[in-house]
């Protein structure tokens, strides 16, 4: 089941609308914060994105504006005082999560499918706590706690490939990420072990991109795709470039990276190919003793 507790798609939910509303209106954007007070341009984006907690009053100035009365305004108004609500198990780690992230997972959290790909690492939801360790203190100015904090937060995202409606992911993996040795030879040992465990799930696909595939449709970058079972909740793709996450949702956006997907899937290795070759490079990082 979805984090019963997440505010973040019945955010998105109201954005959705709230964006519906203003293009049947015929306003923009700027226009709408020219006639409203405390509602800038910026605010109207990330309130239709899902980017903020709405406040009440702004979302009733809006629907003013856009001439929305009766029980259709009250059942927004409600959306939007129910969409303040608490959030996931992530909120205990904000301290160490960047705002833009904490929304994104809160995303992760509610969605029922999830196609990813990675060019230069293990996709999260797949990493060891102790490779996730030595990539996040490889950055830069964390301390040793939020090292520690952020590898807990991100051990903790993978429980949604074990829960009772469990997420179904989709993961192609370059082989570059395999052959980078974060962390030295044993962390990249274990972790390619559990690449192999996870790859058993019945909810968990793994397929590796080989070198030998040359140029590809990606090959400037990761990205993922997320998948929502409601109607109501359109699909998402969200791209990461470590200091904010950009979230495309737009038709002809979703077509571009879903067909990109579609041809890295037919170039990479099947499935058991794929679990030979990270058995084979799981074998050359040899354990002491």
């Amino acid at each position: 089941m979805p984090e019963a507790n997440s505010s973040t798609v019945q955010r998105r939910r109201l954005g959705i609308e709230l964006r519906r509303l203003r293009e049947a209106a015929g306003l923009s954007a700027t226009q709408v914060a020219d006639c409203l007070d405390d509602v800038s341009q910026t605010k109207v984006s990330r309130l239709e994105r899902g980017r903020v907690r709405p406040r009440v009053n702004d979302v009733k100035a809006m629907l003013e504006l856009y001439g929305v009365q009766g029980a259709a305004a009250l059942a927004l108004i409600d959306m939007a005082r129910e969409s303040k609500g608490g959030d996931g198990w992530w909120v205990n780690y904000s301290d160490v999560l960047p705002e833009w992230f904490q929304a994104y997972v809160g995303l992760e959290a509610e969605a029922a499918r999830k196609w990813t790909f990675e060019s230069q690492l293990i996709p999260g939801l797949l990493q060891t706590e102790d490779y996730a360790r030595a990539l996040i203190r490889a950055e830069i100015g964390l301390s040793a706690e939020e090292v520690e904090r952020r590898a807990k937060a991100r051990v903790a995202r993978q429980r949604l490939l074990r829960k009772e409606q469990a997420l179904q992911i989709w993961a192609i993996i370059d082989e570059s990420a395999l052959r980078r040795p974060v962390g030295g030879p044993v962390v990249m040992r274990e972790q390619l072990d559990h690449l192999l465990s996870v790859s058993e799930l019945p909810n968990v696909m793994i397929q590796v991109l080989p070198f030998s595939v040359g140029a590809h449709p990606a090959v400037n970058g990761a990205f993922a795709i997320l998948g929502f079972t409601e109607q109501t909740d359109p699909d998402i793709v969200y791209l990461d470039t470590q200091t904010a996450g950009i979230y495309l949702d737009k038709p002809v956006e979703l077509e571009r990276y879903k067909l990109m997907f579609d041809h890295l899937r037919a170039r990479a290795a099947d499935p058991d190919t794929s679990t030979g070759l990270i058995a084979e490079v799981a074998r050359s990082y040899s354990l002491p003793g």
